[in-house]
């Protein structure tokens, strides 16, 4: 089967729900695909009220705010969506043609123009039996909790004290799964302070210059083995220890889902500060591929709203290039891209703008 669209979007998360939104009520014709049987990406896993703006639906939880961003991008006659379906290939010479997989079966999609917002893997953390039923990463523990209310086991123990170990962990401490500690391997928190606060309040410990040596099991998961960390980064001898659970929550980062663009002949470069892999991009989020724009996790780890507002700059963007932007088009773009830059400018965002300054190309 062949279809034929003037914009592919990859991905139907935040950022590609509001890339779609932008050729709402316009005449050009957008595909989504989307992996997953459902819409919203991440945020149906997000049980948590937003912080930031009005504008970002402040004090909205995620799953909410996927519904919003549901809600006119389904009643557009222009906007199909593909769910249930995993891009397989890119083909320039066949006139930027992508391979996709759904039912079983291969379908080709030929389009104009491409965003890329496929966005990110979690990361895994090395140590002697850690592939042992019992360890998850906090994605799947989010999905299992908050999408089929399944609790992952009776007994936790979170590795890693981001944002997303603090959440999670309350997420199942709601859920009336004891958390029994944090582990951070780092000397400071990582999270926002107001995560941890809630997180030591339920008097959960959070374990400084500490990282899991082993893990130990018949069938499963039974405990691990822990260790100290010095300044270096390096195992103190003699401060091992056993601690008992049933389940390890891994939440030690994530990885832009970047593959394709590689594909897709954009320049990429690795990028610490961003999580990985991440294309070359100006602030258009035009790739060196000039047809492709990313939006998202895959352009670099942030939080959704980020997401939300590269998508919107990413959709103006094409619209541009196809000449159909409308004033009310370019008020949007002017406002994200303020909106964003607002976003990076306190002490969090540091990280990201250094790593940005190496992305981000004039001349692409």
């Amino acid at each position: 089967m062949k279809q034929y669209c003037d914009v592919l979007i990859i991905g139907a998360g935040p950022a590609g729900l509001c890339a779609a939104s932008v050729f709402v009520n316009t005449n050009v014709q957008v595909i989504v695909l989307e992996r997953d049987p459902f819409l919203g990406g991440q945020l149906l896993k997000q049980t948590h009220m937003f912080f930031g703006s009005k504008e970002q639906y402040a004090g909205t939880r995620g799953f909410e705010i996927s519904n919003i961003l549901q809600e006119s991008v389904l009643q557009a006659n222009n906007i199909h969506f593909f769910k249930d379906t995993v891009a397989a290939g890119y083909y320039p010479e066949d006139g930027f043609m992508l391979a996709l997989e759904q039912d079983q079966k291969l379908h080709h999609i030929y389009f104009k123009k491409v965003i890329v917002a496929t966005g990110a893997s979690e990361k895994a953390l090395i140590f002697e039996n850690n592939d042992m039923p019992g360890i998850f990463g906090a994605g799947a523990v989010q999905t299992l909790m908050n999408m089929y209310g399944v609790a992952p086991g009776k007994e936790v123990i979170m590795v890693g004290s981001g944002n997303i170990g603090l959440i999670v962990s309350y997420q199942l401490l709601q859920a009336g799964v004891p958390v029994k500690c944090i582990i951070e391997a780092a000397p400071v928190v990582g999270g926002y302070f107001v995560h941890a606060a809630k997180i030591r309040r339920m008097q959960v410990p959070i374990l400084l210059q500490t990282t899991v040596r082993k893990a130990f099991g018949k069938q499963s998961l039974e405990g691990i083995e822990m260790v100290s960390l010095d300044e270096n980064w390096q195992e103190i001898p003699g401060t091992e220890r056993i601690e008992s659970c049933d389940t390890l929550c891994l939440a030690v980062g994530l990885s832009p889902l970047s593959e394709l663009l590689s594909h897709m002949q954009c320049e990429t470069k690795y990028v610490p500060a961003l999580g990985g892999s991440v294309a070359l991009r100006n602030q258009r989020m035009q790739c060196t591929n000039k047809d492709v724009y990313i939006a998202g996790d895959v352009a670099g780890i942030e939080e959704a709203s980020s997401a939300m507002l590269e998508g919107y700059i990413a959709g103006v963007s094409i619209a541009e290039d196809l000449q159909i932007a409308t004033p009310e088009h370019m008020t949007l773009l002017q406002k994200s891209s303020q909106f964003l830059q607002s976003m990076r400018s306190g002490p969090m965002g540091e990280k990201i703008c250094s790593g940005l300054q190496k992305v981000e190309e004039s001349n692409v």
